[in-house]
């Protein structure tokens, strides 16, 4: 059985939250520095959103060499959740399903939820959870700080 109660919140990002240093664990292991790409099953669309992010996180020290694959999924919800929206918005939430005797031979239609909803759904879910993880929703974007930061609040997308 896993361990109950919520997710503890990854230190780099208990950092930026300004948590109580009694409450962040300078114990925790560290992985090796090590050049952090995008695997090559992520499509270009995904991909895209990688580099739109990526490299924000990595001078953070939030996105390492062990959480590749993790936020990989990531951009690969973010780029399911948006082609769901799209196909949802060009078809409509409701469609006309056939329906079939015993037969298989089509005597009518149905009004039916787009299947679209279900994907929509699902990669929601992965995109709130997954981004939770890196500090990307928007709650916990709002209470990031890494305090006398200055500069172009629009060159830093964590805590612009």
């Amino acid at each position: 059985m896993g361990k109950r109660g919520p997710a503890k919140t990854p230190t780099q990002v208990a950092i930026l939250h300004g948590y109580r240093k009694d409450r962040i664990n300078t114990a925790e292991p560290r992985p090796a520095a090590v050049e952090v790409k995008p695997p090559s099953w992520l499509d270009t669309s995904a991909r895209t959103v990688w580099k739109h992010l990526a490299p924000d996180l990595i001078a953070k020290q939030i996105l390492t060499g062990w959480d590749v694959e993790a936020f990989a999924c990531w951009c690969d919800a973010v780029v399911r959740r948006r082609r769901a929206a799209r196909a949802l918005r060009d078809e409509g939430e409701i469609i006309e399903a056939p329906v079939f005797n015993k037969n298989g031979e089509q005597t009518g239609v149905r009004l039916a939820a787009n299947p679209w909803l279900l994907v929509l759904n699902q990669a929601d879910a992965q995109v709130q959870r997954y981004g939770a993880r890196f500090g990307l929703t928007p709650s916990d974007r709002a209470d990031l700080s890494i305090g006398d930061a200055g500069g172009d609040p629009d060159a830093d997308l964590l805590t612009g």
